[in-house]
Parts: structure tokens; sequence; C-alpha cells
């Protein structure tokens, strides 16, 4: 059965490691660089506008900010790689910081590796993603923003990302993704429920 509609509520935003959850509930991370639409993309997730604060301004979220979902798992918004509004001290910082957590976190099922679709993938894109293979870490790479594209710009573009990780261990998918439409809605919710089924089992 679909489902359209969560219960979600902030829990914390942790500037800490100990601020991390790690209470035996699975965590699915949201990660990507900045501006590339995580935010607005975590609220077409659960349905709400403003669960997640979106901002026009890249490098805005400066926490690891955990949403818990259904009672049952965490959503963990981490921190835009690549860009801090306070500059490279800041940027850094925050980086280190979600290294820590991907290398760190006991719950965690897979990251939704956010990439915008409007454009090749960039240096950092593919720094993200050579991070999370050399941990170990299942990841859903999902194209951003392709009500800007044609039909045929995202086929290219699915193309092109599928050829770059065809050699990656660890991609569990590649999916065209638009927070105004929805498309890529049920098929990130249906991986997303498939990766908690499977918690369960364990």
């Amino acid at each position: 059965m679909k489902k359209n509609y969560f219960q979600a509520e902030f829990k914390i935003g942790a500037v800490t490691k100990e601020q991390f959850q790690n209470d035996g509930l699975p965590e699915i991370a949201f990660a990507g660089r900045s501006n590339v639409g995580k935010s607005s993309l975590i609220n077409s997730i659960v349905f709400r506008k403003n669960l997640a604060r979106t901002s026009g301004t890249p490098g805005k979220t400066q926490e690891i900010n955990f949403y818990l979902v259904d009672e049952d798992w965490y959503l963990v918004d981490m921190p835009g790689f690549g860009f801090a509004t306070k500059g490279k001290q800041y940027r850094d910082k925050w980086e280190a910081f979600n290294l820590e957590y991907l290398s760190n976190s006991q719950d965690l099922l897979f990251v939704a590796m956010l990439i915008d679709s409007r454009h090749d993938p960039m240096e950092r894109d593919l720094a993200i993603i050579e991070v999370l293979e050399n941990a170990g870490i299942n990841y859903v790479i999902v194209l951003t923003k392709t009500d800007k594209l044609s039909k045929k710009a995202i086929a290219e573009r699915e193309e092109q990302i599928r050829e770059v990780v065809s050699q990656c261990n660890h991609v569990l998918d590649v999916l065209p993704y638009s927070s105004v439409t929805r498309e890529g809605r049920d098929q990130l919710i249906a991986i997303i429920n498939r990766g908690l089924k499977d918690a369960k089992k364990k």
C-alpha cells in the first residue's frame, strides 16, 4: 500500500557527536552539495512545507538535523557539502562533522545522495560518492530538480550517472526526482520501506 503521509517531528539539531541519536532506530541520511534542493526534497517526502527549513542562501543548514518519522525511524538532514556562508573555515568544519556522523552512526541504513540533474556531476559530488564507497555505506543517488529539464534530458542525465557509478559496489539505485511534481517520490519511499523492512529482520 502506497503511503502518502508521514508523522514527522524535529528531534535535535546535533552540533556534537554526543548528540547523535544512536538509540537503535534506523536512520536514513540525506546528503549533497549546498543548494541541491535537499530541504525541499525532504519536505516533499513527508508532505510538509516547512519540516526542513529551505533557504535561497547556500550553506544555511549548520547542524545535523534528526527528524523522527512515525516514531519508527530517523530522517537525517546533513549540512550541505561545499559551501558555507561564513567561509572555508566553517565549510571544512561542517564537512568534517558530516564525515564523523557517516563514520560513527550505528543505525545508518543508507544515504540519499543528491545531485542536481541540471549539471554534470561536480568534483565534490564524486568526492562524496568516493567517501561512501570507501566507508562501505549504501546510497541512492537522487537526481533533483528534474522538473526543470525535458524528459530526454532527464533520461540522458540518468544514463550518464549510471555509467559513472557502474563499477561502484554500494550504489542501490539512480533516481530522477522533482520536489515540485513529486516525480520519483513513490520510488524513493519504496526504497526506504524496503530498507526499513530489511532492518527489522536483523
